[in-house]
């Protein structure tokens, strides 16, 4: 079922509520006219794309750690749809890796098709936004050379709690926690390419359809998962993504 928040921003779970929609609001919304609090309500990923395009060293210091430059124009990769979990949902630890790193990013959700878009009218195109967690083998993603089996394991792409329809994208604070310390801590304006010049470029690689999830990039702080460990990714203005770690 597909429902919309209400309440203010920042307030506690008690204090919203979940109202049952008629189907995904892509343009307009439609209520049943049933509502529940939210904490009676177990939350799902907001949107299962068609498909997740990752950018790659989007942030200066992470390129830094990773051990290279910054690349000058976006660094595209794609990530399964398979990938993809909800809140509360455990990522799961494949035996064959012995590094797996949280990647806390923002998330933008497509809203329309979107194809050759001029950057001037790109956030035209964009439905909302919600906290992802680019999960990586970083291991794996050394060994191969190239990023698909690395990125694409079942559960690596953690997305929620929800889809914030009205925000700004351009100064958001990002934050990452692993078992409540803080290891990620940055800001959207330090993202090399902001979201209207993601969203432009790769519709010039490839159609976007409505409900694509663009993964903006992680910033630096990024660090390996363990089973039992707890991760949270925060993004101003939305709210954060908890994730359990458990063995596969």
């Amino acid at each position: 079922m597909v429902g919309a928040v209400e309440g203010e921003a920042g307030a506690p779970p008690e204090a919203l509520t979940v109202a049952a929609l008629t189907e995904f609001p892509w343009a307009t919304a439609s209520f049943t006219g049933q509502r529940w609090a939210l904490p009676d309500v177990r939350l799902i990923a907001p949107i299962y794309p068609p498909k997740i395009v990752g950018i790659g060293k989007n942030y200066a210091e992470h390129a830094a750690e990773m051990g290279g430059p910054a690349p000058a124009a976006p660094l595209l990769f794609l990530k399964p749809t398979t990938a993809v979990i909800g809140p509360a949902e455990p990522i799961r630890l494949p035996v064959e890796s012995h590094q797996v790193d949280y990647e806390g990013e923002l998330a933008v959700v497509v809203g329309r098709l979107a194809l050759q878009v001029p950057r001037e009218r790109a956030l035209d195109f964009v439905f909302g936004y919600t906290v992802g967690n680019d999960v990586t083998a970083r291991d794996i993603q050394r060994s191969d050379g190239q990023w698909s089996r690395a990125k694409g394991y079942n559960t690596f792409c953690p997305l929620g709690p929800w889809i914030q329809t009205v925000l700004d994208p351009g100064d958001l604070a990002i934050r990452t926690e692993l078992d409540g310390e803080l290891r990620q801590d940055s800001r959207t304006s330090l993202l090399l390419h902001d979201v209207a010049t993601l969203v432009s470029y790769v519709s010039h690689v490839m159609t976007l359809l409505p409900g694509d999830v663009i993964l903006t990039g992680t910033p630096a702080g990024v660090g390996p998962l363990g089973a039992g460990q707890t991760v949270s990714v925060t993004v101003e203005g939305i709210d954060t993504l908890t994730n359990p770690v458990r063995s596969r």
